[in-house]
């Protein structure tokens, strides 16, 4: 008969008979002999296969389940760790407790299982049958959701804490990456770009002509460069090269590239308005050059270049474009240097 009945009288009525479990090392999920006793009485009995799911993460439920053979896997999702429960364990208590809750795990038999379900409104007929025995186990059933809650924050904020290093990994290799990129693209002497990243420019910016401006190449060699090295030593003739790179960045627009292609010769890809308007900017470098003066001992040394442009062709490459700005810079030179060509 239940405590309740009421054919009790309140003197007459037994004591209650102490709560102590067969068990007393229970597992966080693991009933004590009272409880087990208690949900297998008022539980439905269900049989499920390995691998059928039992309820998805998200799904309304409201009711508990108890393991009586077999093992259930618990999957939270997020990449947090998935659990395995076994006999004598429960399951979905939150659907018990409040009713009509979603589930916060999705739960697949691990193989064939023997299961125990325990409906909400049972649970309530419960409560009222043996309140000491569902209060024991409701009060250890908080304080393992609280401690699985504290452990869940502790790992998002775990997980939080590893993303931002990752992100900061991740940025800092990527800047890394970038610089290294730069530094194969770039001549380390001049700060120009080299052929590499003259030929990414080719690929990736250097379009055909628009109404408003059209593509040209102007080859800038420096005059008799090699005599320089010889009479004043190869520190000096790295800053005359360093000093005429500055005058053909100079001349450069904001959508133009100068580059160092080698040695001493060096280019200018450049947007322009016309065939006078390149006829200028070689003007300004050959002249920009013949101004160049040299700290002592050097203040002696003269340097000029010769200057050889053209309009690209639409309809050609960089080959075509070379060629025929090299022929220029080739009538530029034989006609003694320190001035410019361009191709008819």
């Amino acid at each position: 008969m239940a405590v309740n009945d009421p054919t009790y009288a309140g003197e007459h009525r037994p004591a209650a008979a102490p709560y102590a479990p067969a068990r007393p090392n229970l597992l966080p999920r693991e009933l004590s002999d009272d409880e087990l006793n208690l949900f297998r009485r008022a539980g439905e009995r269900r049989r499920v296969a390995a691998g059928e799911t039992i309820f998805r993460r998200g799904e309304l439920g409201r009711s508990m389940f108890l393991i009586d053979e077999g093992r259930v896997k618990l999957e939270f999702g997020d990449g947090l760790t998935e659990k395995l429960i076994g006999p004598r364990e429960f399951f979905g208590e939150l659907a018990l407790f409040i009713g009509n809750h979603a589930r916060v795990a999705a739960a697949v038999a691990a193989e064939d299982c023997s299961l125990n379900v325990i409906e909400h409104a049972e649970f309530q007929r419960l409560l009222e049958e043996a309140p000491a025995v569902l209060a024991r186990f409701m009060r250890r059933s908080f304080s393992y959701l609280v401690s699985s809650e504290q452990q869940l924050i502790h790992s998002l904020r775990r997980r939080n804490e590893d993303l931002m290093l990752a992100l900061d990994s991740l940025r800092q290799t990527q800047n890394e990456l970038s610089g290294a990129l730069q530094l194969v693209r770039t001549d380390e002497l001049t700060g120009l770009a080299n052929r590499r990243g003259l030929y990414q420019f080719l690929d990736e910016q250097f379009g055909p002509a628009s109404a408003a401006a059209y593509p040209a190449l102007l080859l800038v060699d420096i005059d008799r460069f090699k005599q320089i090295n010889d009479q004043y030593g190869h520190l000096t003739g790295d800053a005359v090269l360093q000093a005429v790179a500055e005058e053909v960045r100079a001349s450069a627009g904001a959508v133009d590239l100068p580059a160092r292609l080698g040695g001493d010769e060096f280019a200018l890809l450049a947007f322009v308005a016309d065939a006078g308007d390149l006829a200028n900017r070689a003007i300004a470098i050959v002249s920009a050059v013949r101004r160049l003066r040299f700290a002592p001992p050097n203040e002696r040394l003269s340097v000029s270049v010769s200057v050889g442009g053209c309009l690209c062709d639409g309809g050609s490459a960089w080959p075509a474009w070379y060629s025929d700005a090299d022929s220029a810079l080739y009538q530029a030179k034989g006609s003694g240097g320190d001035g410019w060509k361009l191709a008819d």
